[in-house]
């Protein structure tokens, strides 16, 4: 079964900009990440933020699906990031002006990967892309 094993998950902001290069927004990413431990839903094993996408690899928990996870961290994690936009940043804000009908803004790229880590081998393909 693949659902409750390890998973690499990767999500790149939209257009590869480099909006995670303030802490502010590294912050947002690990405090949703702490959220998430906290509320056991997932347990990190690793993760790195860089200025324009982030990697993790977590394992569900508590019956809890992976698609449900990913989906509430990059929403609630894009949510915040556009409120202080909003605020601080207007005009960097309109960089994200998505033509999209479900939404104003767009923060993620569509279709982040997730790649389930059930054997060792594929572990070590995982890391070998060179």
């Amino acid at each position: 079964m693949t659902e409750f094993c390890p998973h690499f998950f990767t999500a790149t902001a939209v257009k590869w900009y480099n909006l995670f290069k303030p802490n502010k927004y590294k912050d947002i990413l690990t405090e949703s990440m702490r959220f998430l431990v906290e509320n056991e839903r997932v347990i990190i094993y690793a993760f790195v933020a860089m200025s324009n996408h982030i990697h993790i690899i977590w394992s569900v928990i508590n019956g809890h699906e992976y698609k449900d996870v990913q989906r509430d961290f990059l929403k609630f994690t894009a949510q915040q990031v556009k409120f202080d936009l909003a605020k601080n940043h207007p005009e960097v804000l309109e960089k994200f002006i998505s033509n999209r009908k479900d939404r104003k803004y767009q923060f993620w790229q569509n279709r982040p990967l997730s790649i389930a880590l059930y054997t060792e081998n594929v572990v070590w393909l995982s890391c070998d892309n060179t």
